[in-house]
């Protein structure tokens, strides 16, 4: 008997020590939970603060969703995941109104910043807090991972429902939460895309770049240069898709973005990397094709190769500064985010500062904050441009802030495991792990935040383009929101686990890491969320 109790007190000591030092977000062991049916929802990314209950609030037939002003959208949004959900519900504005009761009140962004939330379940019902539409936008994605996977599919059957009692406080570590997709060197379409947005909306990640240019294909109409997409936008990777976004696609594709609070952030490569330009417009290129070094291919030539770097516009040309003025003016026309991506990578040119300095204040003219590749801090940019850092060996002449994509932690082109076939190797010879994305770290008092772009050399359909991104993705999802110093691999691994099966309800074709002991019964159905095409 003294024996018996000695355990107990060793094993309740144990549960307390990880409740401190993990700030109550390890979930607890199902045989601990009085009159539990199930063990708590395994949450990503994990929750800043986090507090289970040991009872669950059974949801009733009939709901109401009671609204303060300025919070009707997110009502919404909880109304279609209730519907998906097979729950009826009515919307009412109003304080104390009923079980579900949405708040925005700006008085909390000093506790909370712009994209925190409280979420509180308890006996009486669910409540949902935040200074900002964008925080309860986020308390609902974190909801959404309390119901069964197959809400994601709309075909959750009509059943009782109890939601384990909770109380989180949350806000996220960067305000940058990325991923980048690699449309030039094979096009990715519009639909693919609006389902990429889909899932990274769920995870928490707010940004989505695009590499729009690049030597083999030009993806955005510019409609005072046709040429660009009526010949630099049928070339591809060998293999690869031909294709672009017209101004209207890219619009829409923003719009959608932005209602699940991602906003998109174009990239035209210059001075380099612009092989499907010089073929549109061959009066960019220099006498005698000297800015295209190695000649890989010559105008009129279609490029389908795997080397990059090798072509610029002809920096000697002051004609090439009104081409490089009326792109970015159209780009800023067309985009509602703040920020235009300028490239600016992997390019040797005596002129090559002073082009940077240059198009980054046309940026400026245009009212948008320019974003490059981490080379162009050699040169002396304004203090407001934003560095993304790829390989951190340049060496900067500016103070500026700055976006990790690490390559050894964030190319999602290379490989998930060693070996793995058609991907790359370069950075990193054994690959890009899930382990490898979530042990990031940084001291930098600069960075914003963190980005893992998929470059689409080997990357030639969307169930590719799946396995390269996911799951690591969700590593990027934890790594952004929790930052630096609250982070448990195997607790990660352990919740990934259980995302296996809403993988596979949004019919992501994920890659099975095997860090994970994969939670699996079926395979990837068609695309689809909960919130699919919903605006």
């Amino acid at each position: 008997m003294q024996l018996r109790y000695s355990k107990i007190y060793v094993l309740t000591l144990f549960l307390v020590l990880c409740s401190s030092i993990f700030g109550g977000n390890l979930s607890p062991d199902p045989d601990t939970l009085n009159n539990s049916k199930a063990t708590p929802p395994s949450l990503i990314p994990l929750p800043q603060s986090v507090t289970w209950n040991e009872k669950m609030y059974k949801i009733p037939k009939l709901n109401n969703i009671c609204y303060n002003k300025g919070s009707e959208k997110a009502a919404n949004w909880l109304q279609e995941l209730l519907r998906n959900a097979n729950i009826k519900s009515k919307k009412t504005q109003g304080k104390s109104c009923g079980n579900w009761t949405i708040i925005t009140d700006s008085s909390l962004e000093e506790q909370l910043g712009d994209e925190g939330y409280l979420l509180d379940i308890n006996s009486e019902g669910i409540t949902l807090q935040s200074a900002t539409d964008a925080g309860l936008f986020y308390a609902i994605q974190t909801l959404r991972q309390f119901f069964p996977s197959t809400i994601e599919r709309k075909q959750l059957s009509p059943t009782e429902i109890s939601l384990h009692q909770v109380q989180i406080e949350d806000q996220p570590a960067y305000s940058w939460r990325g991923t980048m997709v690699d449309v030039a060197r094979s096009f990715t379409g519009l639909d693919y895309l609006k389902t990429h947005v889909d899932r990274m909306a769920l995870y928490k990640l707010n940004r989505l770049h695009l590499h729009l240019t690049d030597d083999q294909g030009w993806r955005i109409e510019i409609k005072k240069y046709p040429k660009l997409t009526d010949i630099g936008a049928k070339g591809s990777v060998k293999g690869g898709n031909s294709g672009f976004l017209t101004q209207e696609d890219y619009l829409e594709l923003q719009e959608y973005a932005l209602a699940r609070n991602i906003i998109i952030i174009p990239e035209i490569d210059f001075p380099g990397h612009i092989y499907s330009a010089l073929v549109a417009y061959p009066e960019l290129n220099c006498e005698e094709l000297s800015n295209i070094e190695p000649k890989r291919a010559t105008p009129p030539e279609l490029y389908s190769g795997y080397e990059v770097g090798w072509s610029k516009l002809c920096l000697k040309k002051k004609e090439i500064y009104n081409f490089v003025d009326d792109v970015l003016m159209e780009m800023a026309e067309i985009t509602k985010g703040p920020w235009l991506h300028i490239g600016g990578d992997e390019i040797e040119d005596p002129l090559y500062e002073t082009f940077v300095v240059k198009a980054d204040s046309i940026v400026q003219q245009k009212g948008k904050i320019t974003i490059g590749w981490e080379e162009v801090t050699k040169a002396e940019v304004s203090s407001t441009l934003i560095s993304q850092q790829w390989n951190g060996k340049t060496e900067s002449v500016v103070d500026v802030k700055v976006i990790e994509s690490i390559c050894s932690n964030f190319y999602f082109d290379h490989a998930n495991t060693p070996g793995q076939e058609n991907t790359l190797n370069w950075c990193k010879e054994d690959g890009v792990s899930l382990e490898d994305v979530y042990s990031f770290s940084t001291n930098d008092p600069n960075t914003i935040g963190v980005e893992a772009p998929v470059w689409s050399e080997y990357v030639l359909n969307n169930e590719t383009m799946d396995d390269r991104f996911w799951p690591r993705s969700l590593a990027v999802s934890e790594v952004a929101w929790r930052g630096e110093n609250k982070k448990d691999f195997s607790n990660f691994v352990a919740r990934v686990s259980k995302h296996g099966e809403r993988l596979n309800e949004m019919g992501i074709h994920f890659f099975r890491s095997p860090e994970v002991e994969w939670k699996i019964t079926s395979n990837p159905k068609t695309p689809s969320t909960v919130f699919s095409d919903f605006e």
